[in-house]
């Protein structure tokens, strides 16, 4: 299987970039140059990006069997501006975890016999 974690922390990026996007540029073209569509496209894009990320978390909570304690951090980080740059680098070593993890199965599967 893939790295969920990978693809969580990925897209965790992704969506914090659109909320800069959403602060930095469209509101201010909303209410300083009174394009209001601005605001509602990239309040789009980033609500969609923020669904997305919630179930990559809880995809990656199930197949990487995360503590709710550590699923509750990856959301609480989304929810705060920045959060997920700021977690980064613990999503890097989330993601190492269980790549890690991984490797140990394949190891033991092949020397199972499976």
């Amino acid at each position: 299987m893939k790295n969920p974690v990978m693809f969580l922390r990925y897209t965790g990026l992704v969506e914090a970039v659109s909320f800069i996007v959403l602060v930095a540029f469209a509101m201010p073209l909303k209410y300083f140059v009174g394009l209001p569509i601005a605001v509602k496209l990239a309040g789009s894009v980033h609500g969609a990006l923020f669904v997305v990320l919630c179930v990559a978390l809880l995809q990656t909570m199930l197949v990487a069997k995360w503590t709710l304690g550590r699923g509750a951090l990856v959301f609480l980080a989304a929810l705060v501006p920045f959060g997920p740059f700021l977690i980064d680098r613990r999503m890097l070593g989330y993601e190492a975890e269980f790549r890690d993890r991984q490797a140990v199965r394949v190891e033991q599967s092949s020397r199972d016999g499976n």
